[in-house]
């Protein structure tokens, strides 16, 4: 059972500017509004197996994940994974260079998917799942605008 969300955003920054936002974990809490705290757990640049333990607020809780990047082709695509109990969380970056204008697609890929899921889950899936994936796709909105806007300060110097 999935929940799955995508979202694109136009940013007036070049391609390796927004990459650079996306996989500086060092600088990601205080870029991203949703982020209150982020420790890095492996050494070197961002790279497959990158770890980092992140803590975010979102709906007025707040909520800590181990984080692991899982895929990466340098600017072009990231996928990030969070496993808690049976829920695996998966977030796909991928970034388009804009030719004509220098500007960078990002599209941000969510998904939620439950292995296994019980009566009693399904059940409050379908009840509340229309609601958690609004609430899902604002979250993500704000991680998009967030996003945009760290670029393109960077890229303005």
């Amino acid at each position: 059972m999935a929940h799955e969300v995508t979202l694109t955003r136009r940013i007036a920054a070049p391609r390796e500017v927004v990459w650079e936002v996306l996989t500086d974990l060092d600088h990601a809490a205080r870029r991203l509004s949703q982020v209150t705290e982020l420790q890095v757990l492996t050494d070197g640049p961002y790279a497959l197996g990158t770890r980092w333990r992140e803590t975010r607020r979102m709906m007025g809780a707040s909520d800590t994940q181990e984080m692991v990047v899982v895929e990466n082709d340098p600017l072009r695509r990231t996928v990030v994974e969070a496993v808690d109990a049976s829920t695996t969380y998966r977030t796909v970056y991928t970034l388009e260079s804009l030719e004509e204008t220098g500007d960078t697609l990002l599209t941000l890929h969510f998904g939620a998917e439950v292995a296994d899921p019980t009566r009693l889950q399904r059940l409050a899936l379908s009840v509340v799942g229309p609601l958690g994936l609004k609430l899902t796709e604002k979250s993500l909105r704000t991680e998009l605008d967030d996003i945009a806007r760290a670029a393109e300060q960077l890229h303005r110097g």
